[in-house]
């Protein structure tokens, strides 16, 4: 591409002076891995080939040490555990989360923390975030000194926990956490995590050590967490790194650049003093860009400022399309969860419709072909078939701008030879790994043909939203008649917001914009008029 720039973020427009994160990086070869099934077995086959002074360095949101990667094992615990045996350097920062009592995940956390320190490894966990807020960001590095072509990257939106290994099939991970019971006993779970070889493997690490290296204490903000981590002997001084090794060489056609959000947060990071939002501003950039298609895939969907970016993207461009794929319901139930997540889909929803009619505006919902739905739990999003992005970010203020979060955005610099050359309409023609993403997603919520034999239905726009509409109208009209007769192929069904009360929105709203969607910017931000990340 003659100038990445007009996609992708230049040093500047990051907006945070205090890292040294290049813009981006070319030369980068990354792989779309769809499901935790497809995930949790590269990852065992990449960490088993690790020996002494191999590196293995992870974040995580939630650790299950138990969890199996594979039907027969290891587990997490089992696979890494047994690397620090033979020598690897392994080395975790994990969120010090709220309680079990509040669906989060405090003691699974502190059991891997616990497990995986027994054999060597050093983990800390890390509550340097806002309040109410967390580590979301989802990171497995890993370099080899004495082999570099052997590193590699898996970031994206997959936990190493429970429920996480499930595949395209939907049946649920056997090891399940507790959801909505609309989920069933083993809820099943769509997700993506990308694959990252190349140049862009030394980034990642250095979006690890800054987190690693900042001095301030882990427990900052919360001295009863401190107190009872001493008590407990967990790790509160993170050891010195091994030196920085050079950048792996490139190896394939992909531009890579990594966005993350920080919060502004006393005391501030060392390599965010201000915080960081380029994830807002990534997806900004190139949804201004989008001229033909946006499609999303994500958890939620919330937030006013998020939805007016595609509503200003849909009123300035009559031919765009929006297609999003999230989930039916909330994971949890009881009023208290589900209902102020309804309020924020369903005020982001409203807009985007009024912006751009519902024969522009797609909002789908997956289940699987026993009919029970599906938790997307993916954060995915393709522009125009140019420019693709994956990560642990969802579309809501408060991955945008108040918990940690990282995500990839992609440009490929191979332009796809299949019809339509250039769907934007603005010179760039459709880029290989976009359209790649886009289509093996299509494959599996349409029910089409695996090996691309029916790609013509899903590859030019129109003819792709004309057949999610049809497929999915059929699927509704098929459960609606009491499941009469074959099942009609595919697996999406339109999305229907919940149907609020006034007196529900009035106690729901608040509870929404304070807790369930916060707002982590400077205060200088959020008291500008006319709001921006």
């Amino acid at each position: 591409m003659d100038d990445p720039s007009r996609w992708l973020l230049t040093s500047e427009e990051r907006g945070n002076p205090g890292t040294p994160l290049p813009a981006w990086t070319s030369g980068n070869l990354v792989r779309p891995l769809l499901h935790g099934a497809a995930y949790f077995d590269r990852l065992v086959e990449v960490v088993q080939q690790l020996g002494e002074g191999d590196r293995l360095w992870f974040t995580d949101w939630r650790g299950d040490p138990d969890q199996r990667l594979r039907a027969d094992g290891p587990t997490v615990d089992e696979l890494f555990s047994a690397a620090s045996r033979r020598g690897v350097d392994v080395r975790g920062l994990v969120w010090r989360s709220h309680t079990d009592a509040m669906s989060f995940s405090k003691e699974e956390n502190r059991a891997l923390d616990r497990e995986i320190e027994e054999d060597g490894g050093k983990i800390v966990l890390d509550q340097r975030v806002r309040r109410a807020g967390s580590h979301h960001q989802k990171l497995v590095l890993v370099r080899s000194p004495g082999d570099p072509s052997r590193d590699v990257a898996f970031a994206g939106g997959i936990d190493l926990c429970h429920s996480r290994r499930d595949d395209a099939a939907h049946g649920g991970d056997p090891q399940a956490v507790r959801m909505s019971d609309a989920y069933g006993r083993t809820p099943p779970w769509h997700d993506v995590q990308a694959e990252i070889r190349g140049p862009a493997v030394a980034v990642l690490e250095t979006v690890f050590r800054e987190r690693w290296d900042d001095p301030t204490n882990p427990d900052s903000g919360n001295p009863i967490a401190y107190l009872v981590d001493r008590f407990r002997r967990a790790r509160l001084d993170p050891s010195p790194l091994p030196p920085e090794l050079p950048p792996p060489a490139e190896c394939g056609p992909h531009l890579a650049q990594t966005l993350r959000t920080y919060p502004k947060i006393r005391p501030a990071y060392d390599f965010a003093p201000e915080g960081e939002r380029s994830v807002a501003r990534g997806y900004t950039k190139a949804i201004r860009r989008a001229r033909r298609l946006i499609y999303l895939e994500d958890q939620y969907l919330w937030s006013a400022e998020v939805a007016q970016l595609f509503a200003d993207a849909l009123e300035a461009n009559p031919d765009l399309h929006l297609v999003v794929v999230v989930p039916r319901l909330p994971d949890q139930e009881g009023s208290f969860n589900a209902t102020p997540q309804y309020v924020g889909r369903r005020q982001a929803i409203d807009l985007c419709v009024r912006a751009g009619g519902k024969e522009r505006v797609h909002v789908f919902d997956v289940e699987n072909h026993e009919g029970t739905p599906v938790y997307v739990h993916a954060k995915v999003c393709v522009v125009d078939d140019v420019w693709a992005s994956i990560g642990s970010d969802n579309f809501n203020r408060r991955s945008w701008t108040h918990d940690s979060e990282l995500s990839t955005a992609v440009l490929d610099t191979t332009r796809d030879a299949r019809e339509p050359l250039d769907p934007g309409g603005a010179g760039d023609g459709a880029r290989v790994f976009a359209r790649d993403l886009r289509l093996a997603l299509a494959r599996e919520h349409l029910d089409l043909d695996p090996d691309g034999a029916e790609d013509e239905l899903a590859i030019d726009v129109q003819r792709f939203v004309d057949t999610l509409e049809a497929r999915a109208a059929a699927l509704a009209e098929w459960h609606e008649g009491g499941r009469q007769g074959p099942r009609p192929p595919g697996r999406l069904q339109p999305h229907r917001p919940e149907k609020l009360s006034r007196l529900t929105r009035l106690w729901a709203t608040p509870v929404y914009r304070l807790l369930v969607d916060p707002d982590g910017r400077p205060l200088r931000l959020r008291l500008r008029l006319r709001k921006g990340f």
